[in-house]
């Protein structure tokens, strides 16, 4: 390892009668105990005038010190690319001035100091300004032609400002004695060789440990997992379902008429009773005993007429299918114009009251009627003991009156119309419904079926508690399924029935509760993914297959030490152990680390 100072400048006065004195540098090198060896040599430029001196000499015992001293700054016009060279290789650079030569200074300052800077090219390289001798106090002449003003002082405070220029270490040298010399100079000089040095010996550290680090084995890289199939949820046509449902007229048994009984429009008492406390009174789900609000059993009377005798006949429960409907006489003339509107209104979720009001104006053309229709419509829907207000309308409190309110008759036999006889037990329900929610009951229903003129109707191939979840989920749209083998055997079922939205309620159930197991709870469980699998392609659920096959592969170390895994076709193994994570090839690099760093351990030359 060595060091390298280059000096620049003259620290005599050109004017002084002692030109013999040693430089700077040499009487730092042959004073100093930390120097031994020193040789030195003349280098000379290319007209044979010297240039500067070379000395080599060993510093710190066995660090090897090259310095070039160059007296004169007429190396940066002469020879440009050796000041460059020797500033570019330079570890310390120091530059030296004497303080009774204010002409030689000024030179330095103007001339070689920009030229000192651009060589240096924002290199971090220590700098030590030098300013030698002691300060002549004799008036300089004012004689423009006499050269005497070269003895003009140089001050302090412009050595410093020079110093900041250039970012460097300021020393002024009275003489060059013992004190200066080693105590002084000698003292910040070879602090900045000290810090050359430990900053070498970094920078060698890192380069070997680089090298190291390139003929190091390197550790296997573990690639990420394939990312798993994404299964998009289907959004709900709940209120869409039940609007189709007024449009087709399926199942309706509940008319209504003008008092000329003219024209009839066609509704369902379960639709109408699970968003009004007044059809309930008027279909006899309530007595009139149960009514809280007696301005309700009022508008009920006032309002609508129930034919066939009892104004408020009892509920009909099991009543065939090839009953007529009930026939309800409006009284009000006004109100019955405007009920097709109203049961739109109702149908399609009781919420679009502002549509409503367009609708009626629309009809009607006249405000008091508008707001005496309105009004009417908003005592039908209000809750008992309650005025419903105008903006209570316009809110969303009575957004979700079905599944909410379709709540209250499920699983009941109030104003049920079929009965499904399963494992032993029947479950009454409502075919209006059914016939909304299911297109494969709408058809059953409705056609050629021996089901569409039965009450009592035997199904088959699914549990009581799994076919009641599946009639929940029609009457409230909702599904919350208690474990992954019963939302397995709820899709099944909604596959049986072709509700596809809950088939994929179901799949996104089954696949959140498998991303939320750990790895130990994966090991040890007693369910069989594969059986799951099989489940789904045999009952057509596409994206729960392909996503279970990916759950598999992703979690090869774990299934295929399970039993299950070689049930497993010969197609499903081979998309296994294509996809499978972590991959063979990781597996072998992994070894083949392992056996690397444990030969290292055993030639370790440290221990």
């Amino acid at each position: 390892m060595s060091v390298n100072i280059v000096a620049f400048g003259n620290e005599r006065d050109g004017f002084s009668e002692d030109n013999q004195q040693p430089s700077l540098i040499w009487s730092y090198l042959r004073r100093s105990a930390l120097i031994s060896q020193i040789d030195s040599s003349l280098s000379a430029s290319h007209v044979g005038n010297p240039v500067f001196t070379e000395y080599q000499a060993c510093v710190f015992g066995n660090v090897r010190l090259v310095v070039h001293d160059c007296p004169v700054w007429d190396i940066f016009d002469s020879d440009w690319y050796t000041s460059c060279r020797l500033i570019g290789g330079a570890d310390i650079i120091v530059i030296k001035y004497s303080v009774n030569d204010k002409t030689s200074f000024q030179e330095l300052k103007d001339s070689y100091v920009p030229m000192v800077k651009k060589a240096l090219n924002h290199c971090s390289v220590p700098v030590i300004i030098s300013a030698i001798g002691a300060r002549k106090n004799g008036v300089p002449c004012t004689c423009p032609l006499c050269t005497s003003d070269r003895r003009s002082c140089v001050t302090t405070s412009e050595g410093v400002q020079l110093a900041k220029e250039l970012g460097a270490t300021y020393l002024e040298l009275h003489t060059l004695n013992d004190f200066y010399i080693q105590k002084y100079f000698g003292g910040v000089l070879e602090y900045f060789m000290i810090q050359s040095l430990n900053q070498k010996s970094s920078e060698k550290m890192k380069k070997r440990k680089k090298t190291q680090k390139c003929h190091r084995v390197p550790p296997p890289q573990l690639e990420q997992p394939e990312k798993m199939p994404i299964l998009k949820g289907e959004a709900s046509h709940y209120n869409a379902d039940l609007h189709n449902l007024l449009c087709c007229c399926q199942c309706a048994d509940v008319a209504f008429y003008p008092e000329d009984l003219s024209t009839a429009v066609e509704a369902h008492k379960i639709i109408l009773c699970s968003v009004s406390q007044l059809f309930m009174l008027l279909f006899g789900v309530k007595s009139p005993s149960d009514a809280h609000d007696a301005s309700i059993m009022q508008l009920a009377q006032s309002l609508f007429a129930v034919e066939a005798g009892d104004p408020f006949p009892s509920s009909p429960r099991g009543v065939p299918p090839c009953v007529p409907p009930v026939r309800v006489v409006v009284k009000d003339s006004i109100f019955c114009s405007c009920l097709p509107d109203i049961l739109h209104f109702i149908y399609s979720g009781a919420f679009q009251w502002e549509r409503l009001e367009e609708d009626i104006k629309k009809k009607l053309k006249d405000p008091e009627k508008t707001e005496h229709v309105l009004e009417k419509v908003k005592c039908i829907l209000k809750t008992p003991g309650k005025l419903n207000t105008v903006k209570e309308c316009r809110s969303h409190q009575i957004k979700r009156l079905y599944n909410t309110s379709l709540r209250l008759f499920f699983n009941t036999p109030v104003l049920a119309d079929v009965i499904f006889k399963i494992q032993g037990a029947t479950v009454p329900a409502h075919r209006a419904v059914l016939v909304a929610r299911c297109e494969v009951m709408a058809a059953m229903f409705n056609g050629n079926y021996l089901e569409a003129n039965s009450v009592l109707v035997p199904v088959y191939g699914v549990s009581k508690d799994t076919f009641l979840s599946f009639l929940e989920y029609l009457y409230t749209d909702s599904c919350f399924p208690a474990s992954i083998l019963q939302a397995m055997s709820l899709l099944i079922c909604a596959e049986m029935y072709q509700v596809m939205r809950l088939q994929h309620i179901c799949e996104l159930y089954i696949i959140t509760q498998l991303q939320s197991m750990p790895s130990r709870e994966l090991a040890s469980t007693s369910l069989s993914i594969v059986s799951l699998l099989k489940k789904a392609k045999f009952h057509n659920s596409d994206c729960l297959s392909t996503w279970l096959l990916h759950f598999i592969a992703t979690n090869y170390l774990i299934f295929s030490q399970k039993p299950e895994f070689q049930e497993l076709s010969v197609e499903e193994r081979n998309f296994v152990e294509m996809h499978r994570w972590p991959s063979n090839l990781y597996l072998k690099q992994l070894a083949d680390y392992r056996n690397y760093i444990h030969s290292q351990k055993c030639h370790c030359t440290v221990m």
